[in-house]
């Protein structure tokens, strides 16, 4: 029941993420959540170290697009001036935003990795199409009504798979 929530890796944050082994893996795209997993929730702008990721990512050949949940003004004015795709009011874990971004992105399941803070909208939206999903600690505390419920729910699932030892925690034994 809960394997559907189980990412391919588990890391403290993008920055975490071994972007040559995606390239060796065939990965060509990313899509990734916006708030808490590039920027808090509460910043409205990319930080020096985002952008030289972003520049980075871009650098070895991967698209990147961002998919949010978040509304159009929120993720348009984060998205616009790093001149990044994005879909917004993405409605995640609904499947419907992931297809529109493979077929955005010009790219397949087999060749794109979901990136993301959240089990239940990311994790679970990425795996039910069959991408590489990789999930990232929460930059911030600050969340919103429903995702405060969504990690009530996510602890449960953790514990779930901690039991069975199935959550790699990459990059840091904290995790």
């Amino acid at each position: 029941m809960f394997s559907s929530f189980v990412p391919n890796q588990y890391v403290p944050s993008i920055y975490k993420i071994n972007l040559l082994e995606l390239k060796e893996k065939g990965i060509k795209s990313i899509i990734v959540d916006l708030d808490n997993t590039l920027v808090e929730s509460d910043r409205k702008d990319a930080t020096p170290l985002l952008i030289e990721w972003l520049q980075h990512t871009q650098h070895l050949g991967f698209q990147v697009m961002i998919v949010s949940n978040n509304n159009e003004t929120r993720v348009s004015e984060f998205a616009i001036p790093l001149q990044i795709p994005f879909i917004h009011k993405a409605r995640k874990p609904l499947s419907s935003s992931f297809r529109r971004a493979l077929i955005e992105l010009e790219t397949d399941p087999n060749c794109t990795v979901m990136v993301g803070d959240q089990l239940l909208t990311d994790v679970l939206g990425g795996n039910r199409i069959g991408l590489y999903t990789i999930l990232v600690v929460p930059m911030s505390k600050t969340e919103g009504f429903f995702t405060k419920v969504n990690r009530r729910v996510e602890r449960l699932v953790f514990r779930w798979m901690d039991k069975r030892g199935l959550l790699a925690r990459e990059g840091n034994k904290d995790l």
